[in-house]
């Protein structure tokens, strides 16, 4: 398996190499140069496979030749070493429950996966490699979760100062070792616009060895296939489920569509934006305009210019018809965010987060007059957004033990403005 760049002006590279960068040295994504077909007989006995035979099947292809494959299940069980349950909220809706990782989202999947891989192709190589990353909530927590104390890797994360719940806030500030937290006067389109600077910049590069953690990384988008199998192997119905997916960077649903042609079924996807809507725009119009991000209580979400979408587009072929028939987006206000958090509560006694609830509030529209079901992916614990959860239900959250034990930690972090000639003085001097 051999990966190129999606601005086609770049040679074509193996896993090892795709992850380290990162990015193609022409500032286009990497993409696997076909997606493999899973045998028939694999979907259909899925449910006696382990979570750990279904993580290897799926991802060796991708890895092929990169790691070998002791070292490969062994990344895969440390990855995946935590619950996914399929929980059911209402008749025809449940919940895939992505948040009993160890920072408690979502992202853990991708984060600890590529921690591992990247310790493992560094471990030989007396250069240390620096991951730059920008972080709109989840990302910063997980990735800094899982490359603390990996050896020959330092973390620079970047998140949007005031942007960020205090939780997520605490998970990526309160590490040390080898993470370091910069506090960005901006949204977090700057944080990224920043970093993909970094990656342009001949001098930065000449100095450091630099690659990205956030999704647009092989190594951590792919891996966000196998919950989508974990889904399957527990759906109970006769007809292939729904699935919708709360959507900022679209790393987590294209990996679901990747998932999907490889043979995963799926009757169709929608992606659930908030008031950051430039998805469900393009999907109505075909007319694809990038905008500032809006600050939004679903702030994971708050992605006005999704990077990951180039990766859905080539997904069909950049062919309209056959995206639209495929998946839909739409986007939900806070106001009805709140509504339908207040509601499940209240009829279920189901706590949704904001993201989870803008793809309930997705979903269940969505399946109105419809004789099917399906799931949304629960992206992130409840807990992690207190003051909006709390206010709705007027209940308390359970705190966890792993977040009541942050409350207790120092933040520490950089204050920098939105400037990549901060962002570039601080690393050369780093």
């Amino acid at each position: 398996m051999l990966y190129y760049s999606l601005n086609h002006q770049s040679p074509k590279i193996n896993f090892a190499e795709a992850a380290v960068k990162g990015q193609a040295p022409d500032k286009g994504l990497y993409f696997p140069e076909y997606i493999p077909t899973l045998p028939k007989e694999f979907i259909n006995h899925i449910k006696s496979y382990s979570k750990e035979e279904i993580g290897f099947t799926i991802m060796k292809p991708y890895v092929a030749e990169s790691i070998d494959n002791n070292t490969l299940q062994q990344i895969i069980n440390e990855t995946i070493n935590f619950n996914f349950p399929l929980v059911k909220i209402s008749e025809n809706i449940a919940s895939l429950e992505l948040f009993h990782g160890p920072t408690l989202a979502f992202k853990d999947i991708g984060a600890r996966f590529m921690s591992r891989c990247l310790g493992y192709f560094n471990r030989n190589n007396n250069k240390e490699i620096t991951v730059l990353v920008a972080t709109s909530g989840d990302t910063g927590g997980a990735v800094a979760n899982g490359f603390l104390g990996v050896d020959g890797v330092n973390v620079v994360i970047l998140y949007p100062s005031k942007k960020v719940s205090r939780v997520q806030e605490l998970q990526l500030t309160t590490l040390g070792k080898n993470i370091t937290a910069l506090e960005v006067e901006g949204t977090f389109d700057d944080c990224q616009t920043m970093v993909k600077q970094a990656f342009s910049d001949n001098d930065l590069n000449k100095k450091l060895s630099l690659t990205s953690a956030n999704s647009i990384n092989v190594a951590r988008w792919l891996p966000q296939q196998l919950y989508y199998f974990f889904a399957y192997q527990q759906w109970i119905e006769n007809e292939a489920p729904i699935i919708c997916v709360p959507s900022g960077n679209f790393g987590n649903i294209c990996a679901g569509i990747v998932a999907h042609i490889s043979g995963l079924p799926a009757n169709h996807f929608i992606a659930a934006c908030n008031a950051n809507d430039v998805v469900p725009n393009y999907l109505q119009t075909e007319q694809y305009q990038p905008k500032a991000a809006v600050a939004t209580i679903s702030n994971a979400m708050d992605v006005g210019n999704p990077s990951n979408f180039i990766r859905i587009m080539q997904l069909f072929n950049h062919q309209f018809n056959q995206l639209k028939n495929k998946l839909s987006s739409v986007s939900v206000t806070d106001s009805n965010t709140k509504k339908t958090i207040h509601s499940i509560y209240k009829k279920y006694k189901y706590i949704l987060d904001p993201h989870g609830a803008v793809a309930y509030k997705a979903l269940e529209d969505y399946l109105k007059n419809k004789n099917e079901k399906g799931f949304i992916l629960g992206t992130a614990h409840p807990v992690k957004f207190p003051e909006t959860v709390e206010e709705v239900i007027n209940q308390k959250i359970d705190i966890p033990k792993d977040v009541e034990r942050l409350f207790n930690l120092k933040k520490e972090s950089i204050l920098m403005q939105a400037d990549f000639k901060n962002l570039k003085e601080y690393l050369i001097s780093k």
